[in-house]
């Protein structure tokens, strides 16, 4: 049986703290070389691996084809070139740095979120080696590219929010995005293996109505995981691999009762769960068991639901302490 990863972090943090710079889509030059610097000093993460920049949507009909960029300070104005999959890299410019200039986007404010991404060769398509993901947490911190907070609470950002506080500590909470919404992801490191558990999906499922327009995650939900970049227990070449929603059952999953195959049904026959929504109408309900084993942390039964209200697939989860 795999074992699952307790995150209590996310139990008790709906989003990452965030810096602001001069608005939620600027972002400064300067931290976006410092950024680069960090990658170049923690290369031994992923020896082999390339750094880019990314931007993804944060509104709904956020529109990112045609999308431009330039870096603007007082005296410079440097075109940036961003590529079909929507990535980019930086030239180093003297002048803009001194001027400390500012990384603008076509878009209006609050409508795109950004990130490192690092990719090593060779890592089977549709998994992530985790470290580079491991490598695109401290970049994407140090580069200020997290923008996921109001801006009447940005000086927290800047005073607690730093690589090492983020992405060493199990409490950091910093958000991957999968390609495809997400319904169990798996980390396999040699003959060792484990699930990650339903508080490390979809920001700790703990966002609601008031609380997702302050998440970078606000149109990405169903995306959204928390790796344990943190946990040295996993090696750098573990792989990280993805069950889409859209899949059908896995050996893993289990049969799902006829009569438990609606939400009436499964509310009737085993009460509230804790209930994660998402706008393609889907929803992941999760139950929560004693472990049979003191030390361990609960049972997880989830489900997921299609727009229908009819179950898709189940998994239950019986976890073991990890070391």
């Amino acid at each position: 049986m795999a074992t699952v990863i307790p995150h209590a972090a996310a139990q008790n943090a709906p989003s990452v703290t965030v810096a602001a710079t001069r608005d939620p889509v600027d972002k400064s030059y300067r931290k976006m070389l410092a950024g680069m610097d960090i990658f170049e000093r923690h290369h031994a993460l992923a020896p082999q691996a390339t750094l880019r920049f990314q931007l993804l949507p944060r509104l709904p009909g956020t529109q990112l084809d045609g999308i431009t960029l330039r870096v603007a300070g007082n005296s410079v104005s440097l075109p940036v070139a961003v590529a079909p999959d929507h990535t980019f890299t930086l030239e180093r410019n003297a002048q803009a740095a001194r001027e400390d200039a500012a990384l603008i986007a076509s878009r209006k404010t609050s409508t795109l979120t950004w990130r490192a991404q690092v990719r090593s060769p060779n890592v089977p398509a549709g998994m992530r080696r985790l470290g580079d993901l491991r490598l695109e947490c401290l970049v994407g911190v140090e580069a200020g590219l997290l923008s996921n907070n109001a801006q009447m609470f940005a000086w927290l950002g800047e005073l607690f929010t730093s690589p090492e506080r983020v992405c060493l500590q199990a409490d950091g909470n910093y958000l991957f995005f999968a390609e495809r919404p997400v319904y169990a992801v798996t980390l396999r490191d040699g003959a060792r293996h484990a699930t990650l558990p339903f508080s490390a999906l979809y920001a700790g499922g703990t966002q609601t109505p008031a609380t997702l327009p302050y998440c970078d995650c606000q149109v990405l939900l169903d995306r959204s995981y928390y790796a344990p970049v943190w946990d040295r227990g996993w090696s750098d070449d573990t792989l990280l691999s993805f069950e889409d929603m859209d899949s059908p059952p896995g050996p893993d999953d289990t049969a799902i009762a006829a009569d438990h195959g609606t939400t009436e049904q499964m509310r009737a026959r085993l009460g509230p769960a804790k209930v994660v929504s998402f706008d393609s109408g889907y929803q992941m309900w999760r139950y929560t068991y004693p472990a049979r084993r003191a030390d361990a942390p609960p049972a997880e039964f989830t489900i997921l639901f299609g727009p229908d209200g009819v179950a898709r697939k189940a998994r239950l989860q019986e976890p073991v302490k990890t070391p």
